[in-house]
């Protein structure tokens, strides 16, 4: 039978087993109990020994593995993580969730591209377990679940406004009459149905609500619930000393998740238009730099310094030296997975980004120094005077800007030739003129 405390790890029946059973020392103990379970479950057909988790701390990892593996491997093998749908674990599963809460709030930024990978794994893990309950026996743990994460109310569409406002729901995705979310059949009959003449408010109910949106919604309360745990344990960390076992799993996920998702990775880019195929990461060609990213280089006036540096020139270079198929891919990439110890972006690219600046009439940082923070903000290093592993993930790497906006905001820039032709991204501008210069 499945257990609500598999839905959602933060239930109170969940609660009482992290008080039970949540000793830390245990975490990379063998455990026989857990893997007995695992090997005895139906279907279960795991292609080698070794991607059975032996222990708590194994089983936390391999959470997040299937994930990456999922999101990324074009070859990936379900069967061989099928036991993560299986409610059996259902106890060790609850504590593996919160051992990685705990390593992701102690060891990552909450904006970082762990952290985002965590949240988005549990949305995915309780849509992938709820597929796998008998339709007999769905509706009633649905129900269960809900009536849990929402105290037994009435669901109104502002106590949903984290969710909405995070982009994690729509409210295009609900049915709302005078603020309350309809997710019953009755009340969606008692309002609805002398509006469908020749239809059967019951079927319009099982196509407009039904389980779909029951489960959308749970999946995503979850979610968002899973963000703000972090958000919690990370504003506790300050009262807490790290145990090392939480400390041991944060860095075996901080050398795990750029490695898998590196190993799907082949760093080539494509154009982002069809136009020329692939180009292969290599030294930064000029010579092949867009009208706009040339420009930029020379020297801007005063009237558009500040957009032409930060915004515009250093996401271009940082991406068309470390990662052109930023626009082909899905990938929730960082610079160092590219650049592991910064040496590029400290020796070609910021160096070229400078000297854009102080070619700029007046020089950039002359009046503006507080630019330079601004430049390593957009590299995803935070407002730093430098940039350090220690601070990756305190902002976001900014993707380039495209064609439509520069015309908008540095019209002056733009000066299209024959290449910016069809294009919508100076990325793309720049395969063409490296695949031309190549031939």
């Amino acid at each position: 039978m499945f257990k609500v405390s598999f839905i959602n790890p933060l239930s109170q029946k969940s609660q009482e087993i992290l008080q039970e059973s949540g000793n830390l020392e245990n975490v990379f103990i063998e455990n026989e109990d857990l893997v007995n379970k695992i090997s005895k479950i139906p279907n279960q057909k795991i292609s080698d020994d070794s991607l059975i988790p032996k222990n708590l701390g194994e089983l936390a990892i391999k959470r997040i593995k299937w994930f990456v593996e999922r999101k990324y491997n074009k070859n990936f093998n379900s069967s061989d993580y099928e036991y993560l749908l299986n409610s059996t674990i259902t106890k060790y599963d609850v504590l593996a969730f919160h051992i990685l809460s705990q390593a992701i709030a102690m060891k990552f930024n909450i904006t970082s591209r762990e952290t985002r990978l965590f949240i988005e794994s549990e949305s995915i893990l309780v849509e992938e377990r709820l597929s796998k309950i008998p339709a007999s026996s769905k509706r009633e743990i649905l129900e269960k679940v809900l009536n849990e994460l929402t105290d037994n109310a009435e669901i109104n569409w502002k106590s949903l406004k984290d969710l909405i406002a995070s982009r994690k729901l729509s409210l295009t995705d609900l049915i709302i009459d005078n603020s309350k979310v309809i997710l019953e059949k009755e009340d969606f009959i008692n309002k609805f149905s002398d509006d469908f003449n020749d239809r059967s408010p019951e079927r319009m109910y099982d196509i407009l609500i039904g389980d779909n949106i029951k489960e959308l919604l749970l999946s995503r309360i979850i979610m968002q619930n899973t963000e703000n745990y972090i958000k919690k344990i990370k504003d506790m960390a300050y009262t807490i000393e790290i145990h090392p076992s939480i400390e041991e799993i944060g860095r075996q996920l901080s050398e795990m998740i750029p490695e898998e998702i590196n190993k799907y990775n082949a760093h080539y880019g494509f154009t982002g238009d069809g136009l020329f195929g692939s180009v292969e990461i290599g030294k930064l060609i000029k010579e092949a730099f867009p009208p706009c990213i040339s420009n930029t280089i020379n020297g801007v006036s005063s009237g558009g310094r500040n957009d032409a540096i930060v915004l515009l020139l250093t996401s271009f270079l940082s991406y068309a030296r470390l990662y052109p198929n930023i626009f082909a891919s899905e990938e929730l990439m960082k610079i160092s997975d590219i650049d592991k110890n910064l040496s590029i972006t400290q020796n070609e690219i910021l160096p070229l980004i400078f000297e854009a600046a102080d070619n700029c009439s007046p020089p950039l940082f002359s009046d503006q120094p507080q630019e330079k923070l601004n430049i390593i903000s957009k590299l995803g290093f935070g407002l730093n005077d430098e940039i350090h592993l220690e601070n990756e993930g305190d902002t976001i790497w900014y993707t380039p800007m495209s064609c439509e906006k520069i015309k908008i905001h540095l019209p002056q820039l733009c000066k299209a030739d024959g290449d910016c032709k069809k294009i919508n991204n100076p990325l793309s501008c720049y395969a063409i003129k490296k695949s031309k210069l190549k031939k």
